[in-house]
């Protein structure tokens, strides 16, 4: 399994130290785990591999531009990003939380869709919320950082 390991990790396009850092597993023991010095159970190869799967700044930076398409066909403008993202704290199974803007006669059936195809669009969970009813001052719309 120790080859497994540094497969999952190479796939990822990170470093040990990266991994390490995301899974809470201490690099030494990533290192034993590709040599082959230690076996990971496949619990812990769940736990590395849970942490290898693109973060969502990361997705986001690769696919913004067809989340922003994609929330224009279902009639929403003004796409924002809030929460972990958006402060630079997001880790593995984090999700993606996006304040929008929606059209006039856009109800929440359409943002609970939209929310699931960007959800399996970029792979994470997806979080939708819409501006409509938020107070100039609420934290979200202080927060939120364009797309």
């Amino acid at each position: 399994m120790g080859n497994a390991v540094r497969e999952v990790r190479e796939a990822a396009g990170i470093s040990q130290g990266e991994l390490a850092r995301r899974s809470g597993v201490a690099q030494p023991n990533i290192a034993a785990y590709e040599a082959g010095r230690r076996t990971a159970s496949p619990v812990m190869l769940d736990r590395l591999r849970a942490a290898a799967r693109p973060l969502p700044h990361e997705v986001l930076a690769s696919r913004g531009q067809e989340l922003l398409q994609l929330a224009l066909r279902y009639g929403f403008s003004n796409v924002r990003v809030f929460g972990s993202v958006a402060s630079g704290l997001d880790r593995p199974g984090s999700d993606l939380d996006i304040l929008v803007t929606r059209s006039p006669g856009v109800g929440l059936l359409t943002v609970a869709a939209f929310a699931a195809e960007a959800s399996e669009l970029l792979g994470v969970e997806v979080d939708v919320v819409t501006d409509g009813g938020l107070r100039e001052d609420h934290e979200i719309l202080t927060t939120a950082v364009a797309l």
